[in-house]
């Protein structure tokens, strides 16, 4: 949830909620700013020019390209008639993330469409760059292999709920994976939709499938937000099981569960799968 909301109008936030929670609102969801109409509000949310890395754009870097993309995308949302289904956002005052699922026409049906925006913060909450991430295999049936966005780094330490998890999942130990797990919890892969394995039995068979390139599956750690029971990392991919790979970026949601276990693990990345054909 990356804008400012004091630089919207009135009209503009009374159509996203009533007043008496409007003094409440931290940040303005980023697709409900895009299609505002109030570019200037966007535009100025940001510290300095406007930066954002987006998985099919690249890096836009300055308000003429700022704005291009911002046509461009209010054009591609009309055009496939997208909603906007919340999932969860944490706001810090350095960094805030937001997580939705776009439903939209494509061209063989419907899609569901896992997307995250992180936010990097300076003064006055105002935003340094965004990185947006997405899986293009459900718009376009293939990966587009991102490279990274930020460097490892190696003094991080996530809480022992997402850590656990990922010491397994470099190790390759399925066993360790699928215990760092509440019974009922899932993971979600990138490409969402049906991709969704929920429970023991199910998790096992997921990961078994991961790690049967002859190992696990290491991840470059490189920024972290904690807020309540949600985790998210970004992170590199640079190996999966026995197979090198170049560097490439990603971002998972984790949320703890009631037995201090993983409830949910949901990745947004667009790596391919040595594993699969």
């Amino acid at each position: 949830m990356p804008w400012a909301p004091e630089l919207f109008s009135a009209p503009a936030l009374e159509r996203l909620l009533d007043k008496r929670r409007r003094a409440e609102l931290l940040a303005v969801p980023f697709f409900y700013g895009l299609t505002s109409g109030e570019l200037d509000a966007l535009i100025d949310s940001f510290a300095d020019e406007p930066v954002v890395h987006d998985p099919v754009r690249g890096r836009i870097r300055g308000i003429p390209e700022f704005e291009a993309f911002v046509i461009e995308m209010k054009g591609w949302l009309a055009e496939h008639n997208v909603s906007v289904e919340n999932v969860d956002h944490v706001i810090l005052p350095a960094r805030g993330f937001e997580e939705v699922i776009l439903h939209l026409h494509g061209e063989s049906g419907p899609v569901d469409l896992p997307v995250a925006i992180v936010a990097d913060r300076r003064r006055r909450g105002r935003i340094q760059e965004l990185r947006i991430y997405y899986s293009g295999w459900q718009l376009t049936g293939s990966h587009v292999n991102r490279p990274p966005l930020l460097q490892p780094d190696p003094a991080l330490r996530p809480p022992d709920y997402v850590t656990a998890y990922l010491s397994a999942l470099a190790a390759g130990d399925v066993e360790g994976i699928v215990s760092a797990f509440e019974p009922d919890g899932f993971a979600r892969e990138p490409a969402g939709g049906s991709f969704v394995h929920r429970g023991h039995e199910q998790l096992r068979a997921f990961y078994e499938q991961w790690c049967s390139n002859s190992g696990g599956i290491p991840l470059e750690r490189c920024s972290l937000i904690e807020g309540g029971d949600t985790c998210v990392l970004e992170y590199n991919i640079v190996q999966w099981g026995a197979t090198k790979l170049s560097p490439q970026a990603g971002v998972a949601v984790f949320t703890r569960g009631p037995g201090g276990r993983l409830s949910a693990a949901r990745m947004y990345d667009d790596a391919d799968p040595p594993t699969r054909p």
